[in-house]
């Protein structure tokens, strides 16, 4: 199990959640962070600093948001374990249930 990133956090990317993983297992996309889950511990740190709500554990992750468990793991497909976000360029691209969210318009 891990901890996920969801939808709260498409367009928002506040990097609170960066700070505090012990293990560098957050990575920045285009327009969302992602928890590489062979990387993440279990440790719980990130989610209380999301000022958002976006990081919930696996297993409590809400049923709107469960396309976001599969997201967190396939936009790894490829990449395999990168070994720590700060040594790490962000993801080119997002996954396809990120890319469907409608970008905000900004008037």
């Amino acid at each position: 199990m891990a901890y996920v990133i969801a939808q709260p956090c498409v367009d928002i990317k506040d990097k609170a959640c960066l700070d505090e993983c012990p293990v560098d297992c957050i990575y920045e996309g285009p327009r969302k962070m992602y928890i590489q889950p062979d990387e993440c511990v279990d440790c719980g740190a990130c989610e209380p600093v999301c000022p958002v709500e976006a990081v919930f554990y696996e297993d409590d992750l809400p049923e709107a948001f469960s396309e976001y468990r599969v997201a967190d793991r396939e936009v790894f497909d490829g990449l395999g374990l990168p070994g720590g976000s700060r040594d790490h360029a962000p993801l080119a691209a997002d996954h396809a249930v990120v890319d469907a969210v409608p970008v905000p318009s900004r008037t």
